[in-house]
């Protein structure tokens, strides 16, 4: 592990590796299957995409803000506020590009506004009082959860997880 100056280098190399590896795994199933669902009531691998682009772009933009407040507007009206055009990406290609951008988007912002900001106190979801880097790390949480929803997904469709291959393939 390399050596860190800061708390938010360590969060944002963390952030790299989810995101990394869900590129990873979405780089692993066929295109064809992007709008496979386990059920009618969960959502396809390309809605699962999108909701954790959505979710990324609205924690980037909200946290990276002076004024943070998680309760300054519903959920759906934040989502649209920093997301609205995700729901038209659906192309392979189109996502893996959106994931990548998105990261390197979202990585320059949080180091623009620096550490000492990202230490001050915002108003979370749940109405409570929370660090923004707190919440970032809880954003980095929700991105692993639904990596492995995906892991879940391509095994339900026959095909191996990438990273079940790479730790099989490794001495």
């Amino acid at each position: 592990m390399p050596p860190f100056d800061t708390l938010l280098e360590e969060t944002l190399e963390a952030w790299s590796d989810v995101r990394g590896g869900l590129i990873e795994e979405v780089r692993n199933v066929p295109e064809e299957r992007f709008d496979f669902r386990p059920t009618r009531e969960t959502r396809s691998v390309v809605e699962l995409l999108q909701h954790v682009v959505e979710v990324s772009l609205l924690m980037t933009g909200e946290l990276t803000r002076p004024d943070t407040d998680f309760h300054r507007a519903p959920w759906p009206d934040l989502i649209d506020l920093y997301a609205a055009h995700v729901k038209g990406v659906r192309s392979k290609d189109a996502m893996l590009g959106l994931l990548a951008s998105t990261l390197e988007e979202g990585l320059a912002r949080f180091r623009a506004v620096g550490e000492l900001r990202m230490l001050q106190l915002i108003r979370r979801f749940d109405g409570e009082p929370g660090t923004r880097l707190a919440w970032l790390n809880h954003g980095i949480a929700q991105e692993m959860y639904h990596r492995g929803q995906l892991a879940l997904y391509e095994r339900l469709m026959g095909v191996e997880p990438a990273l079940t291959r790479r730790l099989r393939a490794s001495p």
